[in-house]
């Protein structure tokens, strides 16, 4: 498949269970947000970079990209992992307040 190819085949994303439990708790407007942010991502992928303080997860084993999802207080973030970048799989697997987030527990 060529780059041109890749570029015009949506990518799948998928909540995790978790993280759609989160986003069915989100307020009305983060919760636009997040549903907006996965139908980027199935048109253009995992990188987000017009996305506020968006950024590629360092120091992990797989590949974890996070933004936030608002500028106010609290603030809202979301994490996804690129599954498998050959099939285009993102499972975004957290979306909460920015003070509930662990980083550590994406390896």
């Amino acid at each position: 498949m060529s780059t041109a190819d890749e570029q015009n085949t949506p990518w799948q994303v998928d909540f995790t269970r978790k993280a759609q439990k989160q986003v069915e708790k989100l307020p009305d407007l983060i919760r636009a947000s997040a549903y907006l942010l996965k139908a980027e991502m199935e048109r253009e992928g995992p990188v987000q970079p017009e996305w506020h303080h968006y950024g590629k997860l360092t120091g992990k084993k797989r590949e974890y990209h996070h933004c936030h999802l608002n500028k106010g207080h609290p603030r809202y973030v979301a994490v996804w992992l690129v599954e498998d970048r050959k099939m285009q799989v993102i499972e975004i697997c957290y979306a909460d307040t920015h003070g509930n987030v662990n980083y550590s527990q994406f390896k």
